[in-house]
């Protein structure tokens, strides 16, 4: 490995920058629709010889952002199909998009690899820098930590590492081990240790089924396309198809539709409601649906009693820059830019935070609408810990393909995070229950339209992740870098020792 290292390091540039472009491509292949999960240790272990091949901060910086923009152009080209769902009026935004968030994105492991560097080039530097790189990419502005590196592990054995030490404490781990690797010299050893983390990465979940509860819940998905979905002609359609489904077979405990299920404002909605009442025969029913307060809207859903009642209302808060809104909306209302799905000119409103829904006989579930589910730090913020997890979501903006998959797998690492089952509505799929070890108990294939019924599955213990969060890798993060920086600086300011002292 040495000798490759030097080798590389006397290409030029431009062959240093492709070769980082396609190690990060490469690690796409470990996401949705491809999920080797293998091919993310290439971009990661690739990092740390460029490192050392880097010959300045700034060196290192162009190297780790073509990793990024490799990695995230790659697993994320599903970004674009928002923008056709309007093609006329959007489309010639869609590669704009990616190209801008890849850069955006890349930019974090630009940053870890020129920090790295700077502070003296030790690899153990670059597993801090880079795990707070993801720290920083889930919180800042928002966040954005989709095809975060241990969401390719999710189906894997290497997965349950998720509900010791959640996304960044994996995210450490996966680091360190790579890191190892490649420290050591000899190529048998290097080869024993890589073995050792491959294994648990292409094991499934080991453990029987998990246990199930008495509580039957039936998912909905009416699959209605996301360029139909507002369609007058087509909503009575999907209206329809859904309330169909309601009244389908037995009576489940719990009847979930997804995400704006109905293209009606609450205040406006109750004929429709008693009509799903009707249809649901006594089941509690909770739905998407828009709604007004004063002058601002909120993507929400409501749960309605046996009676065609709201009985309970929750708002999303965690909405998609963008998408729900516009971060600067008197700039980009200058420029004709409106948010993808902005209901009015500064987009929705954002609801107060997580909370707690009682559902009866059922326990307890923390809502999550769509993109909520991408957050770690905000499924664990509710007050109490739930019974289980519940998100709704239409993920028809996302494509047909890899975008839906992807934020599949992003929902079972939170219920692996959490010890806790989750639920899963989707427009246009992929509906499924999860058990608390991440594992699909059933589901509805993407681009079908039907209903699902499942026994809900029990939730296990709470897990390490669930009690102590993101801090303890935000403070260990912390504390190795500023520890690094000070070295940096303290060795800066200490002067070279002459030869004539030293002889005196």
């Amino acid at each position: 490995m040495n000798r490759s290292r030097v080798h590389v390091s006397a290409w030029p540039i431009w062959a240093q920058v492709l070769l980082a472009l396609a190690a990060g491509g490469f690690g796409a292949l470990s996401h949705a629709p491809v999920d080797f999960a293998p091919a993310i240790t290439v971009p990661v272990m690739a990092m740390f010889p460029l490192l050392q091949v880097a010959r300045s901060a700034r060196h290192a910086a162009l190297l780790g952002l073509a990793v990024g923009v490799g990695y995230f152009g790659a697993t994320l080209n599903w970004i674009t199909e928002p923008f056709q769902v309007d093609a006329a009026d959007t489309g010639w935004m869609a590669p704009f998009a990616l190209v801008l968030l890849s850069i955006l994105l890349g930019l974090f492991w630009s940053a870890a690899l020129a920090l790295a560097k700077w502070c003296g080039g030790q690899l153990w530097i670059l597993v801090f820098s880079w795990a707070g790189a993801e720290i920083l990419r889930a919180y800042l502005l928002t966040g954005f930590p989709w095809a975060t590196p241990p969401q390719a592990l999710v189906g894997s054995l290497a997965g349950q590492a998720l509900a010791f030490g959640g996304p960044h404490g994996m995210m450490l781990a996966l680091l360190a081990s790579m890191a190892l690797i490649f420290a050591v010299q000899r190529v048998w050893l290097q080869a024993v240790l890589l073995m050792a983390v491959l294994v648990p990465v292409l094991l499934p979940t080991a453990g029987g089924q998990a246990p199930l509860t008495d509580h039957t819940v039936r998912l909905v998905q009416p699959n209605a396309p996301q360029d139909e979905k507002w369609d007058p002609t087509r909503i009575p359609v999907f209206i329809n198809r859904q309330i169909d489904y309601t009244a389908a077979g037995s009576v489940p405990d719990l009847i979930v539709w997804p995400e704006t299920a109905l293209p009606y404002l609450v205040e406006n909605a109750q004929p429709a409601f008693d009509v799903i009442a009707d249809a649901a025969r006594g089941a509690p029913v909770v739905l998407g649906i828009q709604r007004r307060s004063e002058d601002a809207y909120f993507n929400s859903l409501v749960m309605l009693d046996a009676a065609a009642q709201v009985t309970q209302t929750y708002d999303k808060h965690h909405l998609v820059p963008f998408g729900e809104y516009m971060p600067l909306p008197g700039l980009f209302r200058g420029l004709g830019i409106r948010a993808l799905a902005e209901r009015a000119d500064s987009g929705y409103g954002r609801g107060p935070g997580p909370q707690i829904m009682d559902m009866g006989p059922l326990g307890s579930a923390l809502p999550l609408i769509c993109y909520e589910a991408v957050f770690a730090h905000d499924v664990g913020g509710a007050s109490e810990r739930p019974t289980f997890l519940m998100q709704l979501t239409n993920d028809a903006w996302f494509g047909m393909r890899s975008g839906p998959q992807q934020h599949l797998a992003q929902a079972q690492m939170r219920a692996i995070e959490q010890g806790l089952p989750l639920i899963r509505a989707a427009n246009t799929g992929i509906s499924a229950v999860i058990d608390p070890k991440g594992r699909i108990t059933a589901s509805l294939a993407l681009n079908e339209a039907g209903y699902l019924d499942a026994k809900l599955p029990a939730p296990a213990a709470p897990t390490l992740y669930s009690m102590t969060g993101d801090w303890p890798w935000i403070l260990l993060v912390l504390f190795s870098l500023i520890v690094s920086v000070l070295h940096r600086a303290r060795t800066r300011r200490t002067p070279p020792i002459d030869a004539p002292a030293l002889r005196a």
